[in-house]
């Protein structure tokens, strides 16, 4: 399935996952400026993104922990999430989310 990445200068980037797959590991593959320090255990906001709002409403609710991250990502909206907390699914098909321009991978 496909996902659409819109980086912090307007390039779209297209990625393709499956059934399960992380967002965040889709977007590491590629290239995108995630640095996902926590490998997934909501212990920081570093694989913070925007998802489009008419996305937003098609993914499950934010846990009360990932709240609690979003609340220290740099420049998180309404429509912010972690995408190590995204699971792609089938209805996730087409998602676009934006890379927000604090974001920025130090392991690179």
């Amino acid at each position: 399935m496909k996902v659409h990445f819109i980086t912090s200068d307007d390039q779209r980037v297209d990625a393709e996952g499956a059934d399960g797959d992380s967002l965040l590991r889709i977007a590491q593959a590629a290239g995108m400026p995630l640095e996902g320090t926590c490998e997934g255990q909501m212990a920081c906001s570093t694989c913070h993104v925007i998802v489009a709002s008419e996305w937003f409403d098609r993914l499950p609710q934010a846990s009360e922990e990932e709240e609690d991250m979003l609340d220290l990502a740099a420049g998180a909206r309404r429509t912010s999430r972690l995408s190590c907390q995204i699971v792609l699914r089938e209805e996730l098909d087409g998602l676009t989310v934006t890379i927000p321009v604090e974001s920025h991978d130090m392991s690179r």
